[in-house]
């Protein structure tokens, strides 16, 4: 057994580890009552309202255009009644500071288009529809 403190929200705990061989499947120790703390947490500012979805639900759909991460919404390249060619190019996300340049899975009509330059959006969100 080893004794280890970790640290989770601003409590300290102290916890035993039991260091297994490969293969053996004894459980590892719960871990006990606070200790103290370790140092104080400055209080977390309050998250940001989350705006109101506009995209549709994650269910997913053909045609649907989706960010393959989170990040901000640079430029939206097409416009609702354009004609796009499959691998196209029809938005850029950056996450990092590294564009992420999205393209089209299909050729078709864009039917509608979700988010604005400027928006954040999350992975899967749902960038505009094709069809």
């Amino acid at each position: 057994m080893k004794k280890l403190r970790v640290t989770v929200e601003g409590k300290a705990y102290e916890v035993l580890v039991e260091i297994l061989d490969e293969g053996a499947s004894t459980p590892i120790a719960a871990p006990t009552a606070p200790v103290r703390s370790v140092a104080a947490a400055a209080p977390a500012a309050a998250p940001a309202p989350a705006p109101a979805p506009t995209a549709p639900a994650a269910t997913g759909g053909p045609g649907e255009v989706r960010s393959p991460l989170s990040g901000k919404l640079v430029s939206i390249d097409v416009k609702v009644g354009d004609q796009v060619n499959e691998g196209a190019q029809v938005a850029t996300v950056e996450a990092m500071k590294m564009n992420t340049y999205i393209f089209a899975p299909k050729a078709g009509r864009v039917e509608a288009v979700f988010g604005n330059p400027g928006d954040g959006i999350e992975e899967g969100h749902v960038l505009m529809r094709i069809v």
